[in-house]
C-alpha cells in the first residue's frame, strides 16, 4: 500500500488549519492565501488577521520581517481593498506610509502606528493639509508616534517635537490614547521649555510619553487633560530644581494608572515625586522605577508612608529602586535585617532588597524591587545578589568591589536564561583565577562589555573552558586585559578577535582610551573561535630570559604588536536606568 507524504492545506480540519495559522506571521497568511479558494479565503477573513496589522520591516515588539516591494504591491492593490473594512489598527513606517493610507478607505480604523519616522516625514505627515490629517483627524482615537531620525540642531528637534505634540492635539479632536516617543535617543526627547504649548483635550484618557524635565511632567499633569486616567512617563532630568511655580498640589482624582521611570538620577524625591504622588489618592495601579542619589534614603517605611498610606484603592504596585547615598549623609548604617524588615506593611507584595557598603567609594547602596520582575534591564548587580528566574530581563550590568568568581556567574546565567546584554565592572582580580570549573553558557548573548574590568574577567568570558558564547558577539575591552589574556605562550586556545579587525579598530581607538570597540559605530563584530596558533613551544623560564630584540622577533608571530594602552581610570561607576546606551 503507498502512502502520500503531502498533505494539503485544504484536506486538513478547521481547527488544526486555524493553529497552523495562527502561528505564521501575519503578513504571510493574507500574502499567501488571501484569494486562493473559498475556504481559505473565508479562514484568513477571519478578524484574528485582519484586525491588526503591522505593515513594515520590523514590529513593535523588535521582530524583523521582510517586507518587500513585491508584498507591499499585493497588499496595495490587492489584499486591503479586500479586508479594508475589517481593520482596526494599522502599524506602517516609510517610506510606503502613504502608499498603504491611501491604497483604500478604512472606515473602522481608530488606531495607527507610525514608527520609524525621520524629522521631515514627521513634519510634513502633521502640517495642516496633509493627507493623514485631512482622512484621519476625526478618526483615529488611539495613537502611536516614533521618531528615530534627526539631523537638526537640538533647538530645532526640540521645536519639531514641540509642534508635532501641538498638532496631534488640535487636529486630532478625538484622540483618547497617545504613546509619544520621539526617540530611543535621550537628546530627542520632547521638551516643552519655558513656554508649554496650548493645549488640552477632554477626550484624552491614556498618555504614554518620555520627556525631559520635571516641569514638563507638571505641566501634563496640570489639568489640560481631565479625563486622564492612565500616565505612562519617562523622565530624564537629573537636575536638583524644581518648579515653584507649576501647581504640584491640585488631586489628581480621575488617575487610576501611573508609572514613572527615570533614566538617570532622580535627586528631587522629597521635592518632586512625595508631592505628585500624594496628589493620586484614587490610584489602582502604580509603577515606581529610579535611581536615588544623594538625596532621602528610601526604604519600605519611607515607601509605604508615600504611597499605600495615601492610596486606599491601590491594589498593583511594581517597583525597582536604588538609593545611593554617602556614608557622611546616612549616619546610622542599616543592617540588612534592619533594612529588609522595613517591608512588613507591604504584605501582598513580594519584595526582594539587598544593601551594600562599599567602602572605597564610601557609599551605601540600597536596592528594592516587587517580584516578579517585569523589567528588561537590570542595574547594578552586586554579590548580595538575590538569585531568582528574570525571564525578561535582557540587559544586565555588574559591579562592585568584591571579586566576581566562577560561580557567581554561573549564578547570573541561571537567574537570567534570555540575556543579550552584559556589561562588567570590577577592578579586583578573580581569587580562583585559572582554575578548571564547569563550563557557564550564555546562548543568547551579542553584546559584552569588558573594559573596566580586570584582565581575569576576560579570561573568564574569553576563555572556551570556563564559558560557551554565540559564535558572533560584540565586545567591547580595553586592549591591555585583552593581550594579556590572549598571549599565545599563556593559553593554546583562545577565543579572539581576528588579527586585521583588531589592528583596523586599534588605528580607530588608539587616541580615545584605547577601547577595542568604542560605543560609536562602526562597530566590530567579535568572532568567538578557536584561534589556530602557531606551534611554539618555549619554557616560561627562558622567554623571561630573552632580550628585548629576542622577544620582538617572537612576538612577530603572535596576534598582538602593539603595545599595550591603559583605559582611563576617570570612569563612573554607575550605571543608570538609561537602557539604550549599548544600542
Amino acid at each position: 500500500m503507498e502512502y502520500s507524504s503531502c498533505i494539503k492545506l485544504n484536506d486538513l480540519p478547521n481547527e488544526i488549519l486555524m493553529i497552523i495559522l495562527k502561528n505564521l506571521h501575519t503578513i504571510d497568511v493574507l500574502y499567501s492565501l488571501v484569494g486562493v479558494d473559498k475556504r481559505l479565503n473565508a479562514f484568513v477573513n477571519d478578524s484574528i488577521f485582519t484586525k491588526y496589522l503591522t505593515l513594515m520591516s520590523s514590529s513593535p515588539t523588535g521582530l524583523s520581517y521582510s517586507f518587500t516591494d513585491k508584498i507591499l504591491d499585493r497588499f496595495c492593490d490587492e489584499i486591503l481593498p479586500e479586508i479594508h473594512h475589517k481593520i482596526e489598527w494599522l502599524n506602517v513606517a516609510p517610506p510606503s506610509i502613504e502608499r498603504i493610507l491611501v491604497s483604500t478607505n478604512y472606515p473602522n480604523l481608530h488606531g495607527l502606528g507610525l514608527y520609524d519616522l525621520s524629522s521631515d516625514t514627521a513634519m510634513d505627515l502633521f502640517t495642516d493639509g496633509s493627507f493623514f490629517i485631512r482622512i484621519f483627524k476625526n478618526q483615529i482615537l488611539s495613537l502611536v508616534i516614533n521618531i528615530k531620525k534627526y539631523k537638526e540642531p537640538i533647538r530645532a528637534f526640540e521645536d519639531i517635537n514641540k509642534f508635532i505634540f501641538t498638532q496631534i492635539f488640535t487636529m486630532f479632536s478625538n484622540l483618547q490614547y497617545l504613546d509619544f516617543d520621539p526617540s530611543f535617543n535621550n537628546c530627542h526627547i520632547l521638551s516643552f521649555g519655558a513656554s508649554p504649548p496650548n493645549v488640552f483635550s477632554c477626550t484624552l484618557s491614556k498618555l504614554n510619553v518620555m520627556i525631559d524635565t520635571y516641569s514638563d511632567c507638571l505641566y501634563l499633569l496640570d489639568g489640560r487633560f481631565n479625563q486622564l486616567h492612565t500616565f505612562y512617563v519617562t523622565i530624564r532630568d537629573f537636575s536638583h530644581w524644581v518648579p515653584a511655580t507649576i501647581n504640584n498640589e491640585k488631586k489628581l482624582l480621575n488617575l487610576k494608572c501611573f508609572s514613572l521611570k527615570h533614566t538617570t538620577y532622580l535627586t528631587v524625591y522629597n521635592q518632586f515625586l512625595v508631592p505628585l504622588l500624594h496628589r493620586m489618592s484614587n490610584l489602582e495601579e502604580l509603577s515606581l522605577f529610579f535611581l536615588n542619589h544623594n538625596g532621602a534614603f528610601i526604604d519600605g517605611d519611607n515607601l509605604a508612608k508615600n504611597t499605600i498610606g495615601h492610596m486606599t484603592k491601590l491594589n498593583k504596585f511594581a517597583f525597582d529602586i536604588r538609593t545611593i547615598i554617602s556614608f557622611v549623609k546616612l549616619l546610622n548604617l542599616p543592617s540588612y535585617k534592619e533594612f529588609q524588615n522595613t517591608f512588613r506593611h507591604f504584605e501582598k507584595i513580594q519584595i526582594i532588597s539587598c544593601i551594600d557598603y562599599f567602602q572605597k567609594a564610601s557609599e551605601c547602596y540600597c536596592h528594592m524591587y516587587s517580584y516578579p520582575y517585569t523589567l528588561k534591564y537590570y542595574k547594578d548587580i552586586t554579590n548580595n545578589f538575590t538569585r531568582g528566574l528574570f525571564e525578561c530581563v535582557r540587559e544586565i550590568s555588574l559591579f562592585d568591589e568584591r571579586p566576581f568568581e566562577h560561580e557567581f556567574f554561573l549564578e547570573i546565567a541561571r537567574s537570567f536564561p534570555f540575556l543579550e546584554k552584559l556589561i562588567l565592572h570590577n577592578r579586583e582580580p578573580q581569587m580562583y583565577y585559572g582554575q578548571q570549573w564547569p563550563i557557564i553558557e550564555y546562548p543568547h548573548l551579542t553584546q559584552l562589555d569588558l573594559v573596566r574590568t580586570h584582565h581575569s574577567y576576560v579570561e573568564q568570558f574569553l576563555n572556551n573552558t570556563k564559558m560557551s558564547l554565540l559564535n558572533n558577539i560584540y565586545l567591547y575591552v580595553n586592549y591591555h586585559g585583552l593581550q594579556i589574556v590572549c598571549n599565545p605562550y599563556k593559553l593554546l586556545s583562545r577565543r579572539i578577535i581576528k588579527h586585521s579587525l583588531l589592528r583596523e579598530a586599534l588605528q580607530r581607538t588608539h587616541s580615545s582610551h584605547n577601547m577595542i570597540v568604542s560605543y560609536s559605530k562602526p562597530r566590530v563584530i567579535i568572532e568567538v573561535e578557536p584561534v589556530r596558533l602557531p606551534v611554539i613551544k618555549i619554557d616560561p623560564y627562558k622567554y623571561n630570559q630573552m632580550s628585548s630584540a629576542e622577544k620582538q622577533r617572537l612576538m612577530q608571530h603572535a596576534p598582538f604588536q602593539h603595545e599595550p594602552q591603559y583605559l582611563s581610570r576617570n570612569q563612573s561607576s554607575r550605571t543608570s536606568y538609561d537602557s539604550d546606551k549599548m544600542n
